[in-house]
């Protein structure tokens, strides 16, 4: 159990389903791993419980930094825990592993809250406001042979953050996949998904998945006899 301050977004199935695929794929153990968009600091905890041997989260709000740093706190584990927009606190820092529950949900429109706990969901008419962003500059922050964990439904296009981060110049697949029953928030939205097509009639589920993605190691030049 975590501790959660009002308007910090709780750990749910998607959190769950990319904690057991960070545990089964075994990235954390002795790795410097970065975690953006921490929320409650859930997946970040469990890094540090894997192993890790330095942790660092990243969240834009305050309240969710707060309760990360809490909950570092209670369950005996350090975690550097920062403000900021995405990789912009750490700017010129390289890390082994990056793992993202970032905000995917479907919205009526393309201004993100800023204020409010939806900015921990809304992603845009799309759902890939958030996404994009880190499908295009993960890169910037990752050692070579690093990699990138990142969690999403089906319904804001896990194929083209497969296509986006493999343009970026990273190997990229789904390594795992759940069914999701819908939320208050989907539930809420579930009209305005069924009329862009996006839901079947009746439908109450979502499917998750998590991509993994790697950036090759560098070659080294062939030596010249």
């Amino acid at each position: 159990m975590l501790l959660r301050l009002p308007g910090t977004y709780p750990a749910q199935g998607d959190t769950r389903l990319l904690t057991r695929t960070l545990v089964e794929l075994d990235l954390a153990g002795g790795r410097d791993v970065l975690d953006v968009c921490t929320g409650g600091g859930a997946l970040a905890l469990a890094a540090a419980r894997a192993g890790a041997r330095r942790v660092t989260a990243i969240d834009l709000s305050m309240r969710s930094v707060l309760t990360a740093r809490a909950n570092a706190v209670l369950a005996g584990v350090t975690v550097d825990v920062r403000r900021g927009d995405l990789f912009a606190p750490v700017r010129g820092r390289r890390f082994d592993l990056v793992v993202a529950n970032p905000p995917y949900v479907p919205a009526a429109t393309d201004r993100l809250p800023r204020h409010r706990p939806g900015r921990s969901w809304d992603g845009g008419t799309d759902g890939r406001a958030v996404l994009d962003r880190i499908c295009d500059d993960v890169h910037r922050v990752l050692a070579p042979g690093g990699h990138l964990l990142l969690t999403q439904s089906v319904l804001a296009d896990a194929e083209r953050t497969v296509e986006r981060v493999t343009a970026a110049g990273l190997r990229a697949q789904v390594v795992a996949r759940a069914p999701e029953p819908f939320g208050p928030v989907m539930r809420r939205r579930a009209e305005l998904l069924r009329a862009r097509g996006l839901l079947r009639p009746g439908q109450d589920h979502e499917e998750l998945v998590v991509i993994r993605a790697e950036l090759p190691a560098a070659v080294e030049a062939p030596r010249v006899a």
